[in-house]
């Protein structure tokens, strides 16, 4: 007896190997499979500005990186005794001007040279709803707990949201040809908005992202949201605030991106290097004990290893 619905999903090319050089950008969920290539130690460059949940905050980013733009004073602001920008997560604010600034532009020179030699740039969409900043009439990519009436809650159409997303493969492909873009859609439920609106919001971003994926032959999707609402149908597969994916969901949803993305030869890598991490890991009870020193001479000899073959690998 079958009690779970399964995707399939076909394997896709080109596949990701320790040569691979790797962007993701969009919701948290695009951090939680960064966390992951960056665990395994690939080349990997994950959200410079911070989460970015909708599809318009990214292509702006994009637009920020591959036209070489710069921010400056005019661009932020001080609130809450903190430096802020419109473009960037919270994460990113600070307290001195001139740090805020350094930060925003040392991201997009980062993301500018990543996109230039990206093998595969993964964009996670997490929501239509757009909040407009109505002073400047501008979208922003946060509000930065700014006062509501500040700003204007918007849905972005289907149209909007296909138009966001071919300008930002387009911003990709005018730096490099070669990029594979990967769009997948967050599982997160964003019930702050409603359980209707979420739904909405959703349906926006999938139809929209299969129209781009099925006209750009550099375009590929991965149905992320699909395994957790079909085959994870269970909170169980939540975390305590019952709408992020946990630990569990995360790892389900991981091994299907691997077995469709990552290249078989970069499995055998993989875990020598989670062999590493496990050891760097392990706590001692003696950790002057004969036995605990032969442990980490080996784990030395296995790291030395690994670098000899791949000398970008640190731990």
């Amino acid at each position: 007896m079958n009690l779970q619905t399964n995707i399939s999903i076909a394997p896709q090319q080109p596949k990701i190997n320790y040569n691979s050089e790797l962007l993701l950008l969009g919701s948290c969920f695009a951090e939680n499979i960064g966390d992951k290539f960056a665990y395994y130690k690939y080349k990997t460059l994950v959200n410079p500005f911070g989460i970015l949940f909708h599809p318009k905050a990214i292509e702006t980013f994009l637009w920020m990186a591959t036209q070489e733009e710069e921010y400056t004073e005019t661009d932020i602001f001080y609130h809450n005794e903190q430096w802020h920008c419109f473009d960037a997560h919270s994460k990113l604010s600070s307290l001195g001007q001139i740090q805020l600034l350094r930060l925003l532009n040392n991201g997009l020179y980062a993301t500018l040279q990543k996109i230039k030699s990206a093998t595969h740039v993964c964009i996670t969409l997490g929501t239509s709803w757009v909040y407009r900043l109505q002073s400047l009439d501008m979208i922003v990519a946060n509000c930065h707990k700014m006062p509501q009436k500040e700003f204007k809650k918007e849905l972005l159409s289907i149209d909007e949201i296909k138009q966001c997303l071919q300008n930002s493969v387009n911003l990709i492909l005018s730096q490099n040809q070669n990029a594979k873009v990967i769009f997948t859609i967050s599982p997160v439920r964003h019930i702050k908005d409603g359980f209707i609106e979420n739904n909405r919001s959703k349906s926006h971003l999938l139809a929209a992202t299969h129209e781009v994926v099925s006209s750009i032959e550099q375009c590929s999707y991965f149905p992320s949201y699909e395994i957790v609402m079909d085959e994870l149908r269970d909170y169980r597969f939540y975390d305590t605030d019952m709408i992020h994916p946990n630990t569990i969901a995360i790892d389900y949803i991981w091994e299907y991106f691997k077995q469709t993305w990552v290249s078989e030869e970069a499995w055998q890598t993989m875990s020598k290097v989670e062999e590493i991490q496990k050891g760097i890991a392990h706590r001692p009870f003696n950790p002057r004990s004969k036995q605990y020193l032969e442990f980490i001479e080996n784990l030395e000899y296995k790291k030395y290893q690994l670098q000899e073959q791949y000398s970008f690998i640190t731990f």
